[in-house]
Order: C-alpha cells, then sequence, then structure tokens
C-alpha cells in the first residue's frame, strides 16, 4: 500500500468490462448509470469507463452530477431525472443534459428554463408504474402528457423519452414485474393517442437489463451492476466487482483473557490473543452495524470484527495468528482469493451491496487502476 493508509481502489477496466457484458444482452441503448459519485467509484472516472466499454448514454439523479460531467468534457448524452421546484434548470438545458418530468408543473418550469437558455428542453416524461415513487399516476399521466405537448407545439420543449422504474426486477418472476411492463406499455399508447410518440422508451434497471429482455425496449439503465455487484445475488452474472476497501494495521498488540474490546465491551476475549487495530470507522462509511459480524481478510485469513464499529477505528480478534503493524486489511474486494465482498458485508449488516459500496466516504481516498479511463 505504500504510504496509504487507507484506500478504495478502483478498477476502471473491471466498470469498462462490466458494460460490455451488459452491453453484449441487449438490442437496446445502455445508460450506465453514475449517480451518487458513480456508487461511490467516482463520478467522472467511473463515466469516462462506462462509455469506454459501450455505453451510449449516462443516467444521474441530480442536474450537479450532468453538469460536473460536462465540466469535466464528457459530450454523451447525459439524462438528470430528480429536481425539485425552483431549481435552475436552465443551465442544465444550456449544457444540453436531458431532464425528466412527472407532473406538470415540472414541465412548465423546463419550458421556462427552454426560454432563459434560448433553446428547447430535452424532457423525458415519467409515468408512475407501480413504484409509488416518482411520475405521474395513469389518472394524472394525460395531464402530464398535454401539458408536454403544448409545451413542443411552442417550441420550448422536445419530448424524446417515456419512461418509469420497476419496484422488484430483483425478484425475477414478481407478479408486479408483469403489471409494471403492461402499465407501461398503456402509458405510451395513451401518449401516443395524445400526439406524443417520443423515440426513447425505457424501464429497465440492471436487474431487469440481466434478467428481462421483454422490458429492454429502446435504452436500458443498468446502474449497480455497472461496477460489478449482482442485482439478484447470487448470481454473478460474469460481472467483475470494481471496487477493493482496503487499510492497514495501525497497531498490533497483545492482551489477556477477559480483556473487553471497543466501546461497550460486546467482545470479551475468551483467551490470551492478539489484537490488530483497523484505522477506518463508519465516519468513513464503514456500517457501525458491523459491529462483532463484519468480514475482513488479513495475511489471507478471514475475521469477523472484534466488538463495536467507533467512528475512525475498529479491531479485529486474530488469536494466536501472527499479525504487525502495516498488515494489509481487505474489507471487501471481488473475492477471488476468498477474501470477503461488498454482498458479504451487505448480507452480515442486514442492508444491499449498494449502499455499502455507495456509503463510502470522501476521507478515504480512491485510487485508479487500470485502461478503462
Amino acid at each position: 500500500m505504500g504510504h496509504m493508509r487507507t484506500e478504495a481502489v478502483v478498477d476502471l477496466d473491471a466498470i469498462r468490462d462490466n458494460v460490455a457484458v451488459l452491453r453484449s444482452r441487449t438490442p437496446a441503448e445502455v445508460m450506465a448509470v453514475v449517480k451518487a459519485d458513480g456508487y461511490g467509484h467516482g463520478l467522472v472516472p467511473a463515466a469516462r469507463a462506462a462509455l469506454a466499454g459501450g455505453a451510449g448514454w449516462l443516467g444521474v439523479a441530480f442536474l450537479e452530477e450532468a453538469l460536473a460531467l460536462r465540466r469535466a468534457g464528457i459530450t454523451a448524452p447525459v439524462l438528470s431525472w430528480l429536481a425539485a421546484p425552483g431549481e435552475d434548470l436552465a443551465a442544465g438545458v444550456a449544457a444540453d443534459v436531458d431532464l425528466s418530468a412527472g407532473a406538470p408543473w415540472a414541465v412548465a418550469e423546463l419550458a421556462a428554463a427552454a426560454r432563459d437558455a434560448g433553446r428547447p428542453a430535452r424532457v423525458h416524461l415519467k409515468i408512475d408504474t407501480g413504484l409509488s415513487r416518482g411520475g405521474a399516476t395513469a389518472a394524472d399521466w394525460p395531464e402530464l402528457v398535454t401539458a408536454a405537448a403544448l409545451a413542443a407545439a411552442a417550441g420550448e420543449v422536445e419530448v424524446v423519452g417515456i419512461w418509469s422504474h420497476f419496484a422488484y426486477a430483483d425478484a425475477p418472476g414478481h407478479p408486479t414485474i408483469a403489471g409494471q411492463v403492461a402499465a407501461f406499455g398503456e402509458a405510451v399508447e395513451v401518449a401516443r393517442g395524445l400526439g406524443v410518440d417520443p423515440p426513447l422508451r425505457h424501464l429497465a434497471n440492471s436487474a431487469a437489463t440481466l434478467t428481462l429482455p421483454a422490458a429492454h425496449f429502446d435504452l436500458v439503465r443498468p446502474g449497480i451492476a455497472v461496477y460489478g455487484l449482482s442485482p439478484v445475488p447470487p448470481a454473478d452474472f460474469g460481472l467483475t466487482p470494481a471496487m477493493t476497501l482496503r487499510s492497514s494495521v495501525a497497531l498490533a498488540k497483545r492482551v489477556p483473557a477477559g480483556s473487553g474490546v471497543s466501546y461497550g465491551h460486546v467482545h470479551v476475549t475468551p483467551t490470551g490473543t492478539g489484537l490488530a487495530l483497523v484505522p477506518l470507522g463508519y465516519a468513513d462509511g464503514v456500517p457501525r452495524a458491523g459491529t462483532s459480524v463484519g468480514p475482513v481478510q488479513l495475511r489471507g485469513r478471514r475475521y469477523t470484527v472484534a466488538g463495536r464499529v467507533c467512528m475512525d477505528q475498529f479491531v479485529v480478534d486474530v488469536g494466536d495468528d501472527p499479525v504487525e503493524a502495516g498488515d494489509e486489511v481487505v474489507l471487501f474486494g471481488p473475492g477471488r482469493d476468498g477474501g470477503p465482498t461488498a454482498q458479504d458485508w451487505a448480507e452480515a449488516t442486514g442492508t444491499i451491496s449498494y449502499e455499502i459500496v455507495t456509503r463510502i466516504g470522501a476521507r478515504v481516498p480512491r485510487t485508479y487502476r487500470g485502461g478503462g479511463r
């Protein structure tokens, strides 16, 4: 590790190759979702690697993420889909960022932004097909489409897409999946009947991209799969996890039997034992729920976090195994050598791998490897 106390190593070739795998599974265009700082992997490096793998689009939640991509010189089509009333959407329109609308007020704000920017806003209309999150309900959909059609007739918007999002695609065969596909098709037909027939229809997330070809339509939007983590574990679909989180032992020592370890003494040593202090904690994104359950690898062997995960550190009980300050500790990575993975941490802490990688904080330096950039 050289001088690095802790680092998240990001394999850009893995991101590139994961996108190539996804691209090979569909005739549709691929939008690589790079929101949330590329799921913790780094917004711009992840975006460039995804484009190198064959993605034709990039997807983000917030406009500032899209504008950061533009400032980095990335000219590929970008969709930003989450905005609140009153945001400065004109900056996005001027930067050729596609924007989403799920209510008539959003269309009105996009039309105003287009007037400010001096060019039409490229708009994707969102229909709520059963997630009950963003988008217009079936009852409100005609009003949204009509508002967009009027704005298009005025030259203020260009409707380029209709889209929605699955609730249960990570459970292939779940009855809601077919219901949402049907509802999406009905919404497209309603829009056509109102004179709105955009070139792009998109519904599929990572899970649907990998398991549901009938939902691919014109564009798919893989997110977690881009980073090599399965949306339907334990199936891996030939993907390679792109992030390895590793640290180093800051202190190694022996303690006697009956020693309480870390806050609250939730771990007490049954015998005299060796302890390794690791300088990573919940301020860095290591789940506090990893207390006494989080898996780590040290000198090629797997151990479990001993006692509470603290803000900046945790302890590993290594028994009589040799350990020295400076030894590498791997929290998660590809798992090829038997080491823990982000999925292992997710299962140990009762969450999903998405959260494990995305929560790794800015205090942990990212080191980029490979030519995928």
